[in-house]
Parts: C-alpha cells; structure tokens; sequence
C-alpha cells in the first residue's frame, strides 16, 4: 500500500503527533510513506495531479524521532504522482493556519476532493470535511447529545443567551478548533463581554455554549474509528484531559494533562446517537469531546492524543488504524469502483 498523510506543514510536525505515529506504523507494516503539506498540491495543465512530498525511506524504524528526522530531510523530496497512492490520509489542522495561512485549510479539502474523484481512498471523506470546516456542522447531530447553542454575531442575543443560562456560558469562534478563542464568560466576575464578543467576531461567527458544571474536570476524548469506539486488545482509546489550574481549556495544546478514564454507558449512548451520521459522512477516525452527558465536539480533521493512550494503557493503538486501510483496500478490490469514497471510507 502507498498512503499519504497530509499535514500542515512537514517541516513543522513534532514526532508525538498522532499523524507520525500513524506513519510510522504503516512504515513498520511494510507500506511505502510520504507526508506532504497542505500547501504541496498541484493541478498540473495536463489535469494531473501530483504533489511535493518527503519519505522515510525503507528503513526497519522504531524510533518516532528517527522516523520524522529523515522525512524532514530535504533530499527525501520529490514529486509523487496522486494516482500511484492507494490511501490519502487528511490529516490537517485548520486552527493551526487559521492566522497566517487561512486559505490552506479550503484547499487541502479542494485538493481531498480532487484526489478522490481519480479513485483513491481520502480519509475523513473530503465532501463532508468541507461543511465541517464551520463547527455549524456539529449542529447537525441530534440536539440531545449536544449542549445549548447560539450562533450570532449579535452581542445583544449572546448576552441574553449568557443570562438565560444562568449567568455562565463558553464563547468560542464558529471556525477553528484546538482550543483557540474560547473563553469561559463569568457574570459573577463581571468580565467584559463586549471585548470579548467583539475578538472572537472579528473573524466570523460566535458560538455560545451552554457550561456544564463536569467541565471543570475537563473533557474525554474517545477515538472512533468507523463510527465506533476504536478498541485494541480490549482497551478503548479514551482519556480524560483536565485542564491546568486557571485554564478554560483542557486540549492538550492548551497545557492539558492526560487521564486514564473508564468509559461508561453514557459515553456509549453517545456514540450511538452520533454513529449513523458519521458513518454516512465518510468520517473514518475522528475524536469525541465528552463533558458529562453532553458532546463538546467532534474533532474530525486531525484528532490527537493516541500517544496519550499509549503511554497511559501500554497499548499502541496505531497499527489497527492502519491495518483497517488495508481491510478496506481489500473491500474495494471486490467491488471496483461502486462504492463511493465515503461509503468505503467507514466500511
């Protein structure tokens, strides 16, 4: 199998991300590796498509840190052809170019969606990930997993909506994700709103968000694969990330730690509830935020933390990603070109 991961940018990828240790397991399954950024495409006047990619090599790694210091060589870089591909993996943050580079995000899905159309498989579906570009998409699951919200720019409806809620909300920007722009309004600690309000819509919509009192011990991020919890010898991928004394915010970027956690029948239910539409969306791996009864989120462009699983449960759950690629190479093969990319991409 040859699988391409695309990234933000190679030079600026660290070697815990869970897109190297995705790499790196599909290096030790014997597959060729190439990594390329969001800004590495080309639609080339013949109406090929190619892109400026670096590999590791076929060298026997182990080693995260050696496996990603030789895919940033420069001398590993080279023009790959997107038809010799048998897997594109979407692995870019949109939140991470938001600020100098807004227009990479829209154009790795623009370039996603091109790369499907020649029949090679993109994971999380391409189609979809344009509309879940905005966290409006999150409001196409069913209202009873998700908190309250209001999308507005108008502060006159956000501050009702605060003093509706009890006087306590999250604020955050409609695009992006990451933790970036999101604030914990307080009533009793008279912040000022306006200020607030008038940053984040700076940029587009604000999102007003019911607070649940079990945030403040932080949120869990379940993996799914498929539409179903990602399980490898009997442990789910989930942890439970708390947030650092004075921090709205438990992403791991954020300063975040990393918890074992058990998962419970509510966690499930969720999972559930959320199942069908993902799995009709092509949303092959993503994350979900669980705060109590209630999704925060569903990260579906580059959820991380498998090596927090890792080094909280001793298992690597990295290598059944990869071997599921395989499976449904496989799958395609029995049915040719019939099964659209979404569909195969949660089969």
């Amino acid at each position: 199998m040859k699988i391409g991961f695309v990234v933000n940018d190679v030079a600026t990828e660290k070697a815990h991300y869970t897109t190297n240790r995705l790499a790196l397991a599909a290096s030790q399954r014997g597959h060729e590796v190439w990594l390329t950024g969001a800004g590495d495409f080309a639609y080339e006047p013949d109406g090929t498509l190619s892109v400026l990619a670096r590999g590791p090599g076929d060298k026997g790694y182990r080693s995260l840190e050696r496996f990603l210091d030789d895919v940033q060589k420069p001398e590993t870089e080279r023009h790959v052809s997107v038809n010799d591909f048998d897997v594109v993996m979407l692995r870019n943050d949109p939140a991470d170019d938001a600020t100098e580079r807004p227009w990479a995000p829209t154009a790795a899905v623009a370039f996603g969606q091109l790369i499907a159309s020649t029949g090679v498989l993109v994971v999380n579906d391409p189609h979809t990930l344009a509309n879940a570009l905005s966290k409006a998409y999150f409001q196409h699951f069913p209202e009873a997993v998700r908190p309250r919200t209001l999308i507005t720019r108008d502060q006159d409806m956000i501050s009702g909506f605060i003093d509706e809620m009890g006087g306590r909300a999250v604020l955050k920007p409609l695009q992006g994700s990451g933790g970036s722009g999101v604030f914990l309004v307080d009533r009793k600690e008279s912040p000022n709103l306006s200020q607030i309000v008038e940053a984040i819509a700076r940029d587009g919509y604000v999102v007003a968000q019911e607070y649940l009192p079990q945030a403040k011990d932080g949120d869990v991020r379940l993996f799914l694969m498929n539409g179903r919890p990602l399980v490898v010898d009997g442990q789910v991928a989930a942890f439970r990330r708390r947030a650092k004394a004075g921090e709205a915010r438990s992403n791991m970027s954020a300063g975040g730690t990393a918890e074992r956690v058990q998962v419970t029948d509510e966690m499930l239910g969720l999972v559930e509830a959320v199942h069908p539409k993902l799995a009709a969306d092509g949303m092959f791996l993503v994350g979900l935020d669980i705060v109590g009864d209630k999704l925060m989120e569903i990260n579906v462009f580059s959820p991380g933390g498998l090596g927090s699983c890792q080094q909280l449960y001793g298992v690597d759950f990295a290598p059944a990603v990869i071997a599921d690629l395989e499976r449904k190479l496989e799958v395609r093969g029995h049915y040719g070109g019939a099964l659209e990319n979404a569909r195969l991409a949660t089969t």
